[in-house]
C-alpha cells in the first residue's frame, strides 16, 4: 500500500517456486509462491483468507530440505487473487540464502549489489 515505484524498479522480482507458508495469530496458510526480491514477496491468496493486514505475518519459504528462508512481512496489498508483502525483519541466515538465490537466478553480481545497495537505503 505504501510500496513506491521507484521500489519496484529497484527490486528485481524472480519467479520461484517453493513450499511457502504464511503464519499469524496461530492461523497458518500454504500457499503458492509468484515471485520474490530482496524486499519482499507475493503469493497466490490462498482460501479461504483471513489474515489481519494490520498485523504483520511470519513468511517461511522452504528452499530445500535443510535451507529456510524466514522473514517478518507485512501485507502491502490484496489484488488479483494475490497478496503483496513487503519485508520488515529478516535474520542473517535468511539474508544469505536469499541474497544468494537471488544471485543465481540474475546472474548479474553488478545488478545484486545495486539492489543491495537499494535495500539499505531504505
Amino acid at each position: 500500500m505504501t510500496e513506491q515505484p521507484s521500489d519496484r524498479r529497484r527490486f528485481r522480482r524472480i519467479a520461484f517456486d517453493a513450499k511457502t507458508e504464511l503464519r499469524q495469530n496461530g492461523q497458518k496458510w500454504s500457499v503458492q509462491l509468484v515471485d520474490l526480491s530482496l524486499k519482499g514477496l507475493l503469493v497466490q491468496r490462498p482460501t479461504p483468507w483471513l489474515g489481519n493486514g494490520a498485523e504483520p505475518f511470519d513468511v517461511d519459504i522452504h528452499l530445500d530440505a535443510d535451507t529456510d528462508v524466514q522473514m517478518q512481512v507485512r501485507l502491502t496489498h490484496d489484488n488479483h487473487g494475490q497478496l503483496g508483502f513487503v519485508c520488515e525483519h529478516i535474520d542473517l541466515d535468511s539474508i544469505s540464502h536469499l541474497r544468494r538465490l537471488i544471485e543465481l537466478n540474475l546472474g548479474d553480481q553488478e545488478e545484486l549489489e545495486r539492489e543491495l545497495g537499494a535495500l539499505l537505503e531504505v
